[in-house]
């Protein structure tokens, strides 16, 4: 495991910078050779046995050591480690052979060489190298045999320091195995370290929740996105939660002050949405407060879900209800109708009786399939027919009382592919909408059903009027559930009436008219469409 990631792991820079050492190790050897050779230190050691040769041996070996510092910082490491130590173990061997009074301290230098470039060399070149000084070693003393001189060292001497090196190699190479492998584990902790801590900023700067870093004066020192959108601020960074926020900076000096939290909302800015801010310490008994801004519009949705899905059981049993009436009517109507003593003019109330039950009864069928999420059934519809039908059908049975409801329909065909009932819900929804509100006041209601197509072929369906139109701040809440301006009213006709449409894969939005008025586009999914090869 160790070896592996010291293999994966050991950095360039690492072992550039022991060679560095090394060489510059090699440089002061080197110039402290020269100084025994040529400087006043040679007064207080034997004069060397051969001057010439301790004179070249020196200069070469200060001009290789510094060649070998000048290259050490390109060209390969270990190649570069083999040669230096080559050149040490010769240098040294003919030092020790024209020096013997320093070469006890010239083999006790050389073993740091031996050592350092253990470090960079595998193994088995590092014990060759060791070998091969001790083989240099034993090649001076049998020089020194051969020319009836005084061998520098004894045979017990040449021994020890043979063992010396082998042992400097091995050792060094498996502490510098041992430190590598430290390394790469300390740096792979770094990683992993460093990897969490960008996952956490990740984290908090992506959560729904906002977040602040606030210290004992004042000073905003983090902030994610959230914050920022709920403050209505880009740069939050290094300003004063005072100048940010002031009435978030009163909170918090209250919590500071009372320890305790106020948890009614509070709207930071105009136009953003309020925010229950919450609060707490960075460490026990530190002045360092972490400030979370939660959304009110989250616990918003949360609770219309769950008041939604409510409602959606309450009205599967509500319609159930309804259409045991709803049968009862329409089978009393067919039986009135069969009966000969009712009038003609009778008959045609016992008709719209029958049409507007069996419209009834097609609501409560569609309330039961959105709440059991039933797919709709479309089909395709002539949409300039069924404005038509529509409109007629709704005069019929509506009295408007000076008011005023027209159908527009192309000249030509246009088809949509939708499901009439559920289309035919929708429109009456808008068109009771468009007679209550988009009125002027004092004047009648005019209001418009218009099927047209876009530029690109897209089947629409208008309902306008010519009111005073919808504020913009009303009208981003329009389909939003139990959303209304109206005391009597639920908030569910404009909700309803866009999950009717997505069930029909059409979409339901709210386009201001420029002379005044409103109008609200369906747009529907065209036959062609879906016929078209891919």
């Amino acid at each position: 495991m160790l070896a592996r990631l010291t293999a994966l792991v050991r950095s360039p820079a690492t072992q550039r910078r022991e060679l560095y050492y090394l060489t510059l190790y090699r440089l002061l050897e080197a110039a402290l050779l020269c100084l025994v050779v040529f400087g006043p230190a040679q007064v207080l050691l034997a004069p060397p046995r051969d001057p010439r040769l301790a004179m070249g041996v020196a200069a070469g070996y200060l001009l290789a050591a510094t060649l070998l510092f000048l290259s050490g910082r390109h060209g390969r490491i270990g190649a570069q480690a083999q040669r230096g130590v080559l050149i040490d173990i010769a240098a040294a061997v003919l030092a020790m052979h024209a020096l013997p009074e320093s070469s006890a301290g010239i083999a006790m230098m050389l073993l740091f060489n031996v050592g350092a470039s253990a470090l960079l060399l595998p193994l088995r070149t590092a014990l060759a190298v060791a070998a091969l000084a001790s083989l240099g070693f034993a090649l001076e003393y049998g020089w020194a045999l051969l020319t009836d001189l005084t061998p520098t060292h004894s045979l017990a001497e040449l021994s020890m320091f043979s063992v010396s090196y082998l042992a400097m190699a091995t050792l060094t190479h498996l502490l510098g195995r041992q430190l590598q492998a430290a390394e790469a584990l300390a740096a792979q902790r770094g990683s992993q370290v460093a990897d969490l801590a960008q996952v956490n900023e990740l984290i908090i700067r992506r959560m729904r929740t906002g977040v602040l870093l606030v210290d004992a004066a004042g000073q905003v020192r983090l902030a994610n996105e959230a914050a920022a959108l709920l403050l209505g601020s880009q740069v939050l960074e290094g300003r004063p939660l005072a100048q940010a926020a002031p009435a978030l900076e009163t909170r918090l000096r209250q919590w500071r002050a009372e320890g305790r939290e106020d948890a009614s909302p509070l709207q930071l800015a105009s136009g953003l949405p309020d925010v229950v801010p919450r609060f707490a310490r960075l460490q026990a008994g530190g002045e360092q407060a972490l400030v979370f801004l939660d959304d009110t519009r989250i616990a918003t949705q949360r609770a219309e879900s769950l008041t939604l899905a409510t409602l959606g059981r309450f009205a599967a049993s509500l319609a159930h209800e309804i259409r045991n009436p709803l049968a009862a009517i329409t089978y009393a109507t067919q039986l009135m109708e069969e009966s000969p003593d009712i009038p003609a003019a009778d008959r045609r109330l016992l008709e719209i009786i029958l049409q507007q039950t069996q419209r009834m009864n097609g609501i409560v069928e569609n309330v039961l399939g959105l709440a059991r999420r039933e797919p709709a059934r479309p089909e395709h519809v002539e949409l300039g027919e069924l404005v038509r039908q529509f409109v007629a059908e709704y005069l019929q049975c509506h009295p408007l009382d000076g008011d005023q409801l027209d159908a527009v329909a192309p000249p030509t065909p246009l088809l949509g592919l939708v499901d009439r009932r559920q289309l035919q819900q929708v429109l009456t929804a808008l068109v009771q909408n468009a007679l209550t509100y988009g009125r002027l006041p004092g004047q009648p209601a005019r209001v418009a059903v218009r099927a047209h197509a876009d530029p690109d072929g897209t089947p629409l369906v208008d309902v306008a009027d010519r009111g005073p139109g919808i504020p913009e701040a009303v009208a981003a809440q329009l389909f939003k559930p139990f959303h209304t301006t109206s005391p009597h009213g639920t908030g569910l006709g404009l909700y309803i009436a866009r999950e009717l449409c997505l069930a029909n894969q059409a979409r339901l939005d709210y386009v201001p008219l420029p002379g005044g008025g409103a109008c609200f586009r369906i747009r529907l999914v065209s036959p062609a469409r879906v016929l078209a090869p891919a």
